[in-house]
């Protein structure tokens, strides 16, 4: 079922914002659906390259990571990853050989994480897709920097927004 056709019939909606509304809806299943490709885009890159041990999540993860040695309540506070997602997709590829793990010395409970040599190769492969892509969206015209601008000020909003509504409940 359609997110669009529930809100439509259980919630009601003024007259004057049923345009905004399904504007607002049609951004959020796009939102959404965008995710969900660009995963699919980065499981292809793998699948070319011949990655098969790491999931796209684990790949961006390593991606977002980069160069830093970070915490798992860093990569959360970040806004990349939500939950216990992050714990087992960090204890997965700390395993596998693509991230390094040490205690922190002033807190035993926290956890600092870098990319091994093995984990920045994966970096670079994500690192390349994506420069390939921007320069694809680019040169095909598909989108300029303005327009990119515009669409990261306006999904800027909506996070300030979500987040303001967010602490509003707590």
């Amino acid at each position: 079922m359609s997110i669009h056709k529930t809100v439509a019939e259980d919630a009601p909606i003024a007259p004057h914002s049923t345009a905004f509304m399904a504007s607002y809806l049609d951004g959020l299943t796009l939102v959404e659906r965008l995710h969900r490709l660009l995963l699919d885009v980065i499981k292809d890159e793998f699948e070319r390259v011949g990655v098969q041990e790491i999931s796209p999540v684990q790949g961006l993860l390593l991606f977002n990571v980069g160069l830093n040695e970070v915490t798992a309540g860093e990569l959360k506070s970040r806004g990349y990853y939500q939950g216990s997602n992050v714990s087992y997709n960090l204890k997965k590829l700390v395993d596998a050989g693509y991230m390094h793990h040490q205690r922190s010395e002033i807190d035993r409970r926290s956890v600092r994480v870098s990319l091994t040599e093995k984990g920045r190769k994966i970096r670079l492969v994500v690192g390349k897709l994506f420069a390939t892509h921007a320069n694809g969206l680019t040169d095909g015209g598909v989108l300029d920097q303005e327009g990119l601008d515009d669409i990261n000020t306006a999904l800027r909003r909506v996070e300030r927004y979500w987040t303001e509504q967010i602490r509003y409940i707590y």
